[in-house]
């Protein structure tokens, strides 16, 4: 799942970054309203963590344009602010939940999958094919039954595949989906990571899932 984090202290930004990261989502960083509004013009997000005092447009004006937008995306406002006007201010602006700093980052993942389990049974939280299952919820991944246990990287090349099922991947594709922009795709570390992924998920199951298109790339089929 990809989330935003509109954060202008570069520590605390790095560190929900992180945090996030570690717990399989794909996460963007804006340090100004501006280009948190921007970002999330041109993407998808399934949740933003927006703080309230931002450079250029504060938290309180970006979630009021994110709504009159009729965006609905999950916001957690954050703030070093602890009086009870501000938390009403921000609910009221249209955010979802709020949390004062210095909060413990377990609390901010909590509220976090509280909110994506509350968009409803029409917002996907499982990716499913053949005996594969991957939540993005709660991040685990199953296959006949049993969980697998998948590194970061991993995980979001599984993601990747499972929202792509039954088409050819290129390395390039692949490379801009689950690496770094300047990522060099012509490296063997995708192949690496693939080779990791394949033998994970093919331990739970006698049917091979992810397979090499020669010269091309890969795709997530059922087959031999």
């Amino acid at each position: 799942m990809n989330i935003l984090v509109i954060e202008d202290e570069k520590k605390v930004a790095s560190f929900i970054k992180k945090g996030l990261e570690e717990e399989h989502y794909v996460v963007d960083v804006s340090y100004d309203g501006e280009d948190g509004l921007y970002k999330i013009e041109v993407n998808k997000y399934d949740l933003i963590i927006l703080d309230i005092m931002l450079p250029k447009k504060n938290g309180f004006e970006v979630i009021k344009e994110i709504r009159s937008q009729k965006n609905v995306t999950p916001v957690i406002m954050l703030t070093a602010k602890d009086s009870i006007e501000g938390k009403i201010e921000g609910l009221d602006s249209g955010a979802d939940d709020y949390l004062t700093k210095p909060f413990a980052f377990g609390e901010l993942l909590a509220r976090l999958r509280a909110l994506l389990r509350r968009e409803g049974p029409e917002k996907l939280t499982v990716l499913e094919f053949e005996d594969l299952k991957l939540d993005l919820v709660t991040h685990k991944v199953m296959r006949a039954g049993e969980q697998i246990e998948l590194t970061n990287k991993e995980y979001s090349l599984l993601e990747y595949f499972m929202r792509n099922p039954n088409k050819i991947l290129t390395r390039t594709m692949i490379s801009e989906s689950v690496w770094e922009a300047d990522f060099d795709s012509y490296t063997n570390v995708i192949d690496v990571y693939i080779n990791f992924l394949r033998n994970k998920i093919a331990k739970k199951s006698q049917t091979k899932l992810l397979h090499t298109v020669r010269g091309v790339g890969y795709i997530l089929k059922a087959g031999e």
